[in-house]
C-alpha cells in the first residue's frame, strides 16, 4: 500500500506538471510553490511586475485538496501559536531565495527532469541548507509547540481554505480586483479547470503522504529514512518520461526556460530555502499543505511567502534569464544572516528557559 501511494503521488506531481506545461504553463513550470505564489502576489497587487500576474489555481488546489482530505478523514485539527511571526519571516526568506534560483525545490526537480542542469546545482544548495538547519536543530533550536484550538477559536483553521476558494471563484470569473498579465510568464497558463483539478489531486496526495523535500532530506540525514525521498524519485522519473514523450526535454545549462546559469547564486538561493525551510518545519509546498489542514502557523508562513515575493520584485532582487543582479545577491546574503540569527537566537532563548 505504501509503495502504491508513493507511485501515485509521484505520477500526479511529475506527469501532472508536464501536462500543465503542455496545456499552457511556461516550460518546466507545471508546479512551483514559490513562483506560483509570486504570480498570485502580482495578481493581488503585492508587486507590480506586469508580466507576473495570475492567480495560479494549482496552488489553490494544494490548499483545498489538503483541506478536503483532512476534513473528510476526521483529521482536521486547527492549531497554531508557535512563533507565527518568526514563521512569517522564514516564509519570506524562503521565497526570496527561491526567486533568485527561479523556483522552489519541487521546481528544481522538475527543471532537472526537463534537462535543465541548473536544477542540479540548486538542489545541491538546498541539501547544503538542510545540513546547516540540522546543525541548529541539534543545538537546541525550537520554534515551540502549536496548540489545538478549542471552541469558536477552531474557526481560524478554515481561513486558508476559505481564502483559496474565494480566489478560485475570482480567477474563474476574471474578477475586477485581480490583475492579469497580457504577456510574459503570467499570461501563459493551462485552463483553470485543469489546473484546479490537478492541484486538488496533488494537494490531497501531498497531505496523505506528508510530502516535503526538506523533511525527506532531513529524515534521511538523521535516521536514513527514505520514504519521502522515494516520492520525489518517482516525480523525477514521471516528469522525465513525460518531457521525453512531449518533446520538452533539453539537456544542458544554457537557454533553459525561466532559468539562468549563475551557479553560485543558484546554489546559494536554494541553500537559503533549505535552511529557512528546516527552521520553519517544512518546504514551501509543505507549508501550503499544512495551511490547508488548519495549521495557522503555516498560514503565517504562506503570508510571509507572498510578502517575500513582493519584497523580491519590489527591490529588483529576483533572478531572471540573464542572471542575478547585485540586489538579489545582497538579498540572499542578508537572508542567510537573518536565518542564522533566528537559529542562534531561539536556541539561546530555549537554553535560558531551561536554566531558569
Amino acid at each position: 500500500m505504501q509503495w502504491l501511494l508513493i507511485v501515485i503521488t509521484g505520477i500526479v506531481f511529475g506527469l501532472g506538471a508536464v501536462v500543465l506545461v503542455k496545456a499552457g504553463n511556461p516550460g518546466n513550470y507545471g508546479f512551483c510553490a514559490a513562483c506560483h505564489l509570486r504570480d498570485i502576489a502580482g495578481a493581488l497587487g503585492i508587486h507590480q511586475v506586469a508580466t507576473l500576474q495570475y492567480v495560479r489555481p494549482e496552488i489553490l488546489g494544494f490548499i483545498l485538496g489538503s483541506f478536503a482530505l483532512a476534513k473528510t478523514s476526521g483529521e482536521f485539527r486547527p492549531r497554531g501559536g508557535a512563533n507565527p511571526a518568526v514563521r512569517f519571516v522564514l516564509g519570506a526568506l524562503m521565497v526570496i531565495g527561491a526567486l533568485v534560483f527561479l523556483g522552489c525545490p519541487l521546481r528544481g526537480i522538475l527543471r532537472l527532469a526537463g534537462g535543465d542542469l541548473n536544477g542540479l546545482v540548486g538542489l545541491a544548495g538546498f541539501a547544503g541548507g538542510i545540513f546547516a538547519g540540522i546543525a541548529f536543530l541539534k543545538n537546541g533550536y525550537n520554534l515551540g509547540r502549536s496548540h489545538i484550538y478549542q471552541g469558536v477559536n477552531r474557526s481560524v483553521g478554515y481561513v486558508a481554505a476559505i481564502a483559496a476558494l474565494a480566489l478560485v471563484v475570482a480567477v474563474a470569473t476574471h474578477a475586477g480586483f485581480l490583475q492579469f498579465s497580457a504577456k510574459g510568464p503570467g499570461s501563459m497558463h493551462a485552463p483553470v479547470f485543469l489546473s484546479l483539478v490537478l492541484g486538488l489531486l496533488a494537494g490531497a496526495f501531498a497531505w496523505k503522504t506528508r510530502m516535503c523535500l526538506s523533511g525527506g532530506l532531513r529524515d534521511f540525514i538523521l535516521v536514513r529514512d527514505t520514504y519521502l525521498l522515494k516520492i520525489y524519485g518517482v516525480i523525477f522519473l514521471a516528469a522525465f518520461l513525460g518531457n521525453q514523450y512531449f518533446g520538452f526535454f533539453k539537456l544542458g545549462f544554457a537557454e533553459q526556460p525561466l532559468a539562468h546559469s549563475m551557479h553560485v547564486w543558484n546554489f546559494l538561493g536554494l541553500f537559503l530555502v533549505g535552511l529557512a525551510a528546516t527552521l520553519a518545519g517544512g518546504c514551501p509546498l509543505r507549508q501550503l499543505i499544512m495551511a490547508g489542514e488548519g495549521n495557522t502557523d503555516a498560514v503565517f508562513c504562506v503570508l510571509g511567502m507572498l510578502a517575500g515575493a513582493g519584497i523580491s520584485h519590489g527591490l529588483n532582487a529576483a533572478g531572471s534569464a540573464v542572471g542575478v543582479g547585485v540586489n538579489g545577491q545582497i538579498a540572499v546574503v542578508a537572508g542567510l544572516l537573518i536565518s542564522a540569527a533566528i537559529g542562534f537566537g531561539l536556541r539561546e532563548k530555549i537554553s535560558l528557559q531551561v536554566e531558569g
